[in-house]
Parts: C-alpha cells; sequence; structure tokens
C-alpha cells in the first residue's frame, strides 16, 4: 500500500503589513488575501485614512492555540492602524456593521518568533520561504518551541531561497513540530506537513 498522507501547509510570516490579510477596500465583508494558518501567531490590524469609528467590526478565526476565536464589536479605526484584540492563528472573516465611507484594510503587526506547526505527532514533508537579509538558523523542534531537540536546523542568509530536500517520508517528529529562528533567518516560509 502506498504512502497515504493529509498533507496541509501553514505560513510563517515576520514584520508589519498593514495590508498583509485584506487589501483597502469598502465592502462590508473584507476579501481576504492572506488569512493563515500561520505558525506563529499574529497581532491583527485594521487601518483607515480617514474615520470609520462609528462602524464596528466582527473578526472571526482561531486563536494562538488553534482554538475559535470571535471579537464581536471591535470600533474601526479612525484614521490610524489599530490592533484587534488578541493573538491570531487563523481569520476566517473580517465583517462591518455598516456601509464603510473609507477605504479599510487589515493587516499584521508581525509575529512572534516561535509557534507551532503541529501539535501531535507528525512529519515535515517540505517547505518553501526566503531568508532574512542577515545570517540566522531555523529550528525545526520536537514537542517543544523552546526546550525540543532540535528535529532539523537551516543555516541561511541574504535573501536565499529556504527550499531544502527533504526524503520522501519527511522527518518525523514524535511529539508534535514546532518552530523557531534566530538572526534574521526568515521574511516568510511556508512548511509542508501530515496534518
Amino acid at each position: 500500500m502506498g504512502n497515504r498522507t493529509s498533507v496541509k501547509s501553514k505560513q510563517f510570516i515576520t514584520g508589519a503589513d498593514t495590508d498583509a490579510i485584506s487589501a483597502a477596500g469598502t465592502a462590508l465583508t473584507l476579501v481576504l488575501l492572506n488569512s493563515g494558518p500561520w505558525i506563529n501567531a499574529q497581532t491583527v490590524t485594521l487601518t483607515s485614512t480617514a474615520d470609520n469609528s462609528g462602524i464596528t467590526f466582527a473578526v472571526v478565526g482561531k486563536d494562538a492555540d488553534g482554538a475559535a476565536q470571535t471579537v464581536a464589536a471591535f470600533t474601526g479605526p479612525d484614521t490610524t492602524t489599530d490592533s484587534v484584540t488578541g493573538t491570531w492563528s487563523e481569520i476566517t472573516s473580517i465583517t462591518a456593521s455598516g456601509a464603510i465611507g473609507t477605504d479599510i484594510s487589515a493587516g499584521i503587526t508581525g509575529g512572534a518568533s516561535t509557534g507551532t506547526i503541529f501539535a501531535g505527532r507528525t512529519r515535515i514533508r517540505g517547505m518553501h520561504g526566503v531568508a532574512g537579509a542577515g545570517p540566522g538558523h531555523v529550528f525545526f523542534k520536537n514537542s517543544s518551541a523552546t526546550t525540543g531537540a532540535n528535529k532539523l536546523t537551516l543555516d541561511v542568509d541574504n535573501g536565499e531561497s529556504i527550499d531544502p530536500y527533504i526524503p520522501d517520508n519527511g522527518v518525523l517528529f514524535s511529539e508534535g513540530a514546532y518552530f523557531a529562528y534566530d538572526g534574521t533567518a526568515v521574511v516568510g516560509l511556508s512548511v509542508q506537513y501530515d496534518g
């Protein structure tokens, strides 16, 4: 019998970006461009160049642990970028309570430097991303992002592609796969794993 798997993908992203989740628009439900799932929990923002403080937004998604999370009545920004309560690993929808007069965009302020790829037994099957401007290391750990044993370590530098060869059966993480990095190792990374 062939190797059967249910491969999923998560992203690791860093850096502030006011339209990383949704480009500026006036639709009642924002069009999501990059809504996760993210390996590292993100602080989600709403940005407006005019006063949208009379409108509330329902933000629906998942928290840092992957549990359902909703902020039902977040007050819209008034010519600012405002952070939505909580940290998020995924956004399902962002819906306004009424007509939006001036474009609203949804973004991130930058996530944590560690995160959970999958909390149970899994295999990392592949990845693709871009290194930061300086040297660093990318760590894939078993059982914990902070104290777990390194199962896979990559040296990366200067904007190079992160696209290592991983054997057909992947790398086994018997107690969950976790992510960490040092230096300026990562700009963005997509990791494929059994889920």
